[in-house]
């Protein structure tokens, strides 16, 4: 305990922010007070402070906000800065300015951070260019891109709770020179990045302004909107909607509303309702237990108000506006309304992007592959075949589809997609907003619909019916106790089927790096991936079952049955993870 209680003192003297140095010394008086009930329970708040750092997981650092090395503050802020500028200065040799682009959301202390690693930069002789305000995360990849900047950083969450921030991190520029060129950190660099920071002996020793620096030439410059503009012709594109389209969006209390709202409009989509009560940024996220578009719950506004107003599509945006949800009208749903997949917004977004791609007449440089996660449907390689397209599987996150080669589409299961991968290396919550707009206007000016485009596509490839099953953890320890045990008494039957396929992703593919996942394969051509989360104390299961279509009359009895088998290896996979 001496040694804890040292540790926490040597961190305060350190601190450069008032309110966490504070909030620290009065634990460590609480620690070390005379009310045991009141010590023991401070002493276990600060061991879990001090646990660690924050370590590298999901391109850069996320945590709840406080004091201490195991939070996101001011000081872990700063000496992450200090250690990328290092990384940088490093990789492009000295006296080379490295040129950072800094972006931030609207949570608590975002803007902070963001100050303070612009100052980081400078003080390092580097250039450092803020974004003009709060703004999605879309906006920074686009700006990372477009000035070809040597790297990124975006303060933000994305859609955890109110009480986490996080520093997300891009490489570009001349530090990254092939297809990942703009996109999120991946290994070794995140490696490479986290050693540098390890080494910043103190916050003390990191000087913070370019005057505090001797012989800094360093720049620090807010940008204009003229980056905001660009990335809006961009993400608005060209040509006019098809077809009237009354929209319903929430930008679940973040920064993509103005943005978003802006996009659909250049594309010809005036007619847009924002949900009043979550279009303007809040920090503490009121009308939603998480703020993230794939939680039940999370659409309730905006579908109530789709039904008031009498909507053709609900586009929802998390709060850095990185991720897209919807949802469309369907009688038979309660409410009227359902809203759609990751897989299925995925599957009507590739279709559309491989119905415009000709392979005869394009260069051999050209975008023609389409990608998506280990995780999400198989229903995209089929489309890919169809087209005579190529398609690539890739580990979880948008770090890695993002830099495949020749990519022309990409999306997650979890909501994200990538639509301009030229512009933005990263998922794109708008420009996927305006798209799917658009393909929407497009077949009501046919007399169809997307529910009708998805049962064309169930026809043709058969119907893919997806579900996640996740398991929320109190300690982090039971998320390997699970892994283990599924590794050692793995189910033999799931539906009814034998499983004939096991595979460990420990140990990495002919076609996937090493990652901790397991895949389960069924005779039936079922599918279930166990893996735990990246960002999130969850162990996430994706159950997908495939049931053939031989004819266009058979369609209805065949979702049924997938439906069917789809509750039943739900109910198996829970009962295996002890829910």
């Amino acid at each position: 305990m001496a040694d804890l209680l040292g540790q926490v003192r040597t961190w305060i003297d350190d601190d450069p922010d008032p309110r966490t140095a504070a909030e620290l010394t009065e634990l460590l008086q609480a620690a070390t007070g005379t009310d045991e009930q009141a010590a023991g329970e401070a002493r276990s708040e600060l061991a879990d402070r001090f646990s660690g750092p924050l370590t590298f997981g999901t391109a850069g650092l996320r945590g709840r906000l406080g004091g201490g090395p195991h939070r996101m503050n001011r000081a872990v802020v700063i000496r992450a800065a200090a250690g990328l500028l290092r990384y940088l200065t490093d990789v492009l040799g000295e006296g080379v300015a490295p040129v950072v682009v800094i972006g931030y959301d609207a949570r608590y202390r975002s803007a902070e951070f963001a100050s303070d690693t612009a100052d980081v930069v400078a003080a390092a002789g580097g250039r450092a260019w803020l974004l003009p305000g709060p703004l999605p995360t879309p906006v920074l990849a686009y700006a990372l891109r477009v000035m070809n900047a040597d790297a990124g950083v975006m303060v933000t969450a994305s859609h955890n709770p109110a009480a986490d921030n996080g520093y997300k991190v891009y490489l570009g520029g001349r530090v990254v020179t092939d297809a990942g060129q703009g996109a999120q950190i991946v290994p070794p660099h995140d490696e490479q990045i986290a050693a540098r920071i390890a080494a910043v002996e103190s916050v003390a020793a990191v000087p913070r302004s370019a005057a505090d620096a001797e012989g800094s030439r360093g720049v620090r410059t807010v940008l204009d909107e003229e980056i905001i503009e660009g990335y809006l012709a961009r993400a608005a594109g060209q040509g006019a909607a098809a077809a009237d389209l009354r929209i319903v969006h929430t930008a679940m209390h973040g920064v993509g509303s103005a943005v978003a709202l802006e996009a659909l409009r250049r594309a010809g989509f005036p007619d847009v309702h924002p949900v009043p009560e979550q279009a303007d940024p809040d920090p503490d996220f009121p009308t939603v237990t998480f703020p993230n578009p794939e939680e039940p719950g999370a659409l309730d506004l905006a579908l109530h108000l789709a039904q008031q107003v009498s909507a053709d599509l609900v586009i929802a945006n998390d709060p850095d506006a990185d991720r897209c949800s919807a949802a469309i009208p369907d009688p038979a749903a309660e409410g009227g309304w359902r809203q759609l997949t990751g897989d299925e917004v995925g599957a009507l977004l590739g279709e559309d992007t491989a119905r415009q791609l000709s392979i005869g007449s394009t260069p051999t440089d050209a975008r023609t592959v389409l990608a998506s996660s280990v995780v999400s449907s198989r229903l995209l390689g089929a489309i890919a075949a169809a087209h005579g397209l190529e398609h690539q599987v890739t580990l979880t996150g948008f770090k890695w589809i993002s830099r495949v080669p020749h990519l022309a589409f990409g999306y997650e299961e979890a909501l994200g997609y990538c639509t301009d991968p030229e512009a933005v290396r990263d998922k794109d919550g708008i420009s996927a907003a305006v798209a799917l707009a658009r393909l929407a206007s497009r077949v009501k000016a046919d007399g169809g619909s997307l529910q009708a485009l998805l049962d064309e596509l169930a026809v043709q490839h058969g119907v893919h019916a997806t579900a996640p099953v996740t398991v929320r953890v109190e300690d982090l320890a039971d998320i390997p106790r699970l892994m283990d045990h599924l590794r050692h008494a793995p189910p033999q039957t799931l539906a009814g089927s034998a499983v004939t396929g096991r595979e460990d992703l420990r140990e990495g593919t002919a076609d996937l790096p090493p990652t901790d996942a397991l895949v389960w394969t069924t005779e039936a051509g079922d599918r279930v991936i166990v893996r735990p989360s990246g960002t999130e104390p969850k162990l996430k299961c994706y159950l997908e079952v495939v049931e053939p279509v031989p004819a266009a009359a058979d369609l209805g009895p065949r979702r049924q049955r997938a439906a069917d088998r789809l509750d039943r290896l739900r109910a198996e996979v829970g009962a295996a993870l002890g829910l």
